[in-house]
């Protein structure tokens, strides 16, 4: 069986620098035959979480959708870019909805658990966005997922695109793509190591 991967940015915009640095990564991945799932936030309807809305009217079906997503792979390849800081409102919105428990996940982690992930961010700002993947890397440790140690901060990443969006230096490149390939053979060295466990 194939490793899946559950590709996916922290932003909404169409012309995103982060989607463009994510749809760089995915070859890495599938050139060593994985399967990659492409998803974008926005087409899930998530209202900000709210404890009080959750027990009015129990899980949108957004959230429903992007549990069962998140479960139904080994992986997540994740791009962030940074606001303020830290990794956006719609990331962690979508999170924090996914980490709900439901009758057949009680801890609402159950989706998350023994998941790898990898992390990019792309910033027109030198550091690439690096902040947003360090405060990414917490929450998603406390949801229970392994992130790999490869990652990618892409700086003046408004710069670095042509116009049909692929990356102008072939060096940069090929270390993106490299993302994608580890997170591959993480997930197909994991998922091997569990299958002798439950063997």
């Amino acid at each position: 069986m194939p490793i899946k991967i559950l590709a996916l940015s922290g932003s909404s915009r169409r012309a995103s620098l982060n989607q463009k640095l994510l749809e760089a990564v995915v070859p890495g991945a599938s050139g060593l035959g994985a399967e990659v799932s492409m998803i974008r936030l926005s087409d899930f309807v998530l209202p900000i979480y709210d404890g009080d809305w959750e027990e009015e009217h129990g899980l949108p079906d957004g959230a429903l959708k992007l549990k069962s997503l998140i479960g139904e792979h080994h992986a997540l390849l994740i791009a962030t870019p940074e606001h303020n800081g830290g990794y956006t409102a719609l990331l962690k919105n979508a999170f924090d909805w996914a980490s709900r428990p439901t009758k057949d996940d009680p801890s609402g982690l159950g989706v998350f658990a023994r998941k790898l992930a990898a992390v990019i961010s792309a910033s027109p700002g030198l550091l690439g966005g690096i902040r947003s993947q360090i405060a990414l890397q917490v929450s998603l440790c406390k949801l229970g997922v392994h992130v790999i140690p490869t990652s990618f901060a892409l700086g003046a990443a408004h710069q670095a695109f042509d116009e049909r969006g692929g990356l102008k230096d072939s060096n940069v490149e090929k270390a993106v793509r490299g993302v994608g390939a580890a997170l591959a053979e993480a997930a197909t060295q994991f998922a091997g190591e569990r299958a002798m466990a439950a063997g």
